[in-house]
């Protein structure tokens, strides 16, 4: 092929059909910007619809049975126990005596005792858990112990409460904190037990002190542990409050549905029965997002 036909080749224009066919596929071309805020929109949607629909379905048959369990056996259905709620928490704080309080202020004084129980159980519980796991000796010797005790009944608890205070509010938050201290110790201890020897060797080479062995050690490495015996201890010390005080009397959220039962208001007891739940749920997320915040 000579020279010239080569050009000729080179410098000759687009058919029609060709034209065309480019400015379709020029046409066709989405801008990047358009298109990725739509597909993170769907992605959102996704992910929200995966999320929430479960539970969303979950309550929807929890209402559905029941109603059913209303019908059958008398008891407020949803629709009835759902005004007697929105009653109730339209004055939460009203106050016309000792023994006759809002909702809130049962819900203030139930959450104080578990405050104090709890809190005396962590600041006693988790360094006992972690003198235990440290010292074996110390371990042998206080081990059976915590098997013997922590078994036994919450409730056991309470009269020898009464018996030593004399009073109801100290024996409810002594039931509490001998109640919400043991998964502290156990979790605590079974942590510092499981931390590598290799560390421990590595702190005796360097001669550190015990405090440094804690502090860089232990604590980072024990804290998921720790963490696990407080969200179950918190959620044993919710637990225990309402029983506590059914017995002991008083304001809290225990005493309330005991005297709602005298009065044979049902409808009254299944909200405090969501109340305790939802309570005991905001608890836990408070603790799994403290967790979250020590990277656990």
């Amino acid at each position: 092929m000579s020279v010239t036909a080569i050009k000729k080749r080179v410098i000759t224009p687009l058919g029609a059909g060709q034209i065309a066919a480019t400015d379709r596929q020029a046409a066709t071309v989405v801008p990047a910007e358009s298109s990725g805020w739509r597909v993170r929109l769907t992605e959102g949607l996704a992910a929200t619809v995966r999320v929430g629909l479960p539970p969303l379905l979950g309550f929807l048959l929890l209402v559905l049975v029941w109603a059913q369990v209303a019908k059958a056996s008398g008891i407020p259905g949803p629709f009835v126990t759902w005004d007697a709620a929105v009653q109730l928490f339209s004055d939460p704080f009203y106050s016309r005596g000792p023994n006759d309080q809002g909702i809130g202020w049962n819900i203030l004084h139930s959450l104080s005792r578990v405050a104090m129980g709890f809190g005396l159980a962590a600041l006693i519980g988790i360094p006992v858990g972690f003198l235990i796991g440290r010292f074996m000796f110390l371990n042998r010797m206080v081990s059976p112990l915590i098997s013997l005790l922590r078994p036994v009944s919450p409730l056991a608890w309470l009269p020898i409460g009464l018996y030593v205070f004399k009073e109801a509010q100290p024996a409810a938050v002594w039931t509490i904190f001998i109640s919400s201290i043991w998964p502290m110790i156990v979790n605590t201890s079974v942590g510092v037990t499981r931390v590598p020897q290799d560390y421990l060797n590595v702190a005796k080479v360097l001669n550190l002190s015990e405090w440094k062995v804690f502090t860089k050690i232990l604590f980072p490495a024990v804290l998921p542990y720790t963490l696990t015996g407080v969200r179950l201890s918190v959620g044993v010390a919710w637990l225990v409050i309402v029983a506590a005080e059914m017995l002991t009397g008083g304001v809290g959220l225990g005493f309330w549905v005991w005297d709602e039962w005298n009065n044979l208001n049902v409808a009254h007891i299944i909200v405090a029965i969501f109340v305790v739940g939802i309570i005991g749920l905001l608890l836990e997320q408070m603790l799994v997002l403290l967790a979250r915040r020590f990277d656990y």
